[in-house]
């Protein structure tokens, strides 16, 4: 753990019995004293707090005018960011010259400049990627010396908004500056749970003080990785390096709602991004492979890295599994031939030498419940 990055709030972790683990290249905690089941179903019951200071936040400021940024911006990734309005955050795609994807990011437009979230182990590449494709329109600033906070489950709304009111009024993918005691706290309502919820980013001279303000609440609980990760796969959501990456395009990977029709085949501004010839001829043809959600018989998970099999024919890989606590069953996702990858489709799963039954499921494996 010597060569690991620590959170502004390692030593508050440590405090609250945080189980400290290498992720990403930082000390991160997995779990608390509730351990990540109970921790999984309080964030769907109530409200959870995770730290998640570790991914990557950027401001894309113009040096000139803010379409030139936006158009700059837009010619990385399939996804329209000139219709993005202010006050408002999208999802987007980084691709490669052969359509993978680099990553996946949110961004925000507010109103003057861009404000970039990327992930953790992918970070310093972003940024680079960043600077080399936008620095003759765009000054690309790494932000250093915020924190960032997921506020997520049915009791975040009421949570955040004693602190900083305002919260309460926002809608899915809304962003804003709200004032606090805490300083100037930058807000989306969005996450990564499936949940209604925030993401905060706070000076990091503040941070310990609103994350003590926010546990004092009864309803708030401090959540590790672990529940993160179970609460992401009942929401379907992808898992950058597991669920996509370089190898997967985001047609194969489910992700055709994030590409808007300004970007596809006819549209206002189509192509022009890396990789958009295979991109737009999957969009119209279909890919060779999609992923898909698993449901395994039994109780026993089948993990990321099991491979799939229709009768004798391998047809895919299982990329994230394990228990899901709120579905109470095992569920997965991973990718399969598109020829099996209709919902109900009876397929088999190889563990420790032994075929299981799996059968494609329909996803999210747990309704979300955005605040639209």
């Amino acid at each position: 753990m010597s060569d690991l990055e620590r959170l502004v709030l390692h030593d508050l972790h440590v405090e609250l019995g945080g189980k400290m683990v290498p992720f990403a290249g930082y000390e991160m905690p997995v779990q608390y004293g509730l351990g990540v089941m109970k921790e999984h179903l309080h964030t769907r019951s109530k409200a959870g707090l995770f730290d998640v200071s570790h991914m990557g936040q950027v401001l894309l400021r113009p040096k000139g005018s803010y379409e030139a940024t936006a158009l700059a911006f837009e010619a990385l990734m399939p996804v329209d960011v000139l219709g993005v309005a202010p006050g408002r955050q999208r999802y987007g795609l980084f691709t490669n010259a052969e359509g993978g994807i680099l990553d996946d990011l949110m961004f925000a437009n507010r109103g003057d400049h861009l404000f970039v979230v990327v992930n953790a182990a992918c970070k310093g590449q972003d940024i680079a990627h960043m600077t080399a494709h936008l620095s003759d329109t765009t000054e690309v600033i790494p932000v250093t010396d915020r924190a960032l906070f997921a506020l997520q489950g049915p009791a975040a709304e009421a949570a955040l908004d004693r602190v900083a009111p305002g919260a309460a009024a926002m809608r899915f993918m809304d962003v804003a500056v709200l004032d606090s005691a805490f300083g100037p706290l930058w807000v989306s309502r969005s996450g990564y749970t499936g949940e209604d919820g925030y993401e905060v980013s706070v000076e990091n001279g503040q941070a310990e003080a609103l994350a003590r303000a926010l546990l004092a609440m009864e309803e708030v609980e401090a959540i590790g990785l672990g529940a993160r990760d179970s609460l992401r796969l009942e929401a379907g959501l992808c898992l950058y390096g597991h669920d996509i990456d370089t190898t997967t395009t985001p047609v194969e990977a489910g992700l055709t709602w994030a590409i808007q029709k300004a970007r596809r085949t006819g549209g206002a501004r189509a192509g022009g991004f890396p990789g958009a010839g295979r991109i737009l001829a999957e969009l119209a043809d279909g890919p060779a492979r999609l992923r898909v959600g698993l449901r395994p018989e039994g109780r026993a998970p089948m993990r990321e890295g099991v491979d799939i099999f229709a009768g004798d024919t391998a047809v895919g890989r299982v990329t994230s599994g394990g228990f899901g606590p709120s579905v109470e069953a095992p569920i997965a996702m991973g990718y399969v031939s598109a020829a099996q990858a209709a919902i109900g489709t009876v397929l088999e799963g190889e563990v420790r030498g032994k075929r299981m039954p799996l059968t494609v499921a329909a996803m999210p494996f747990q309704p979300n419940t955005y605040k639209r």
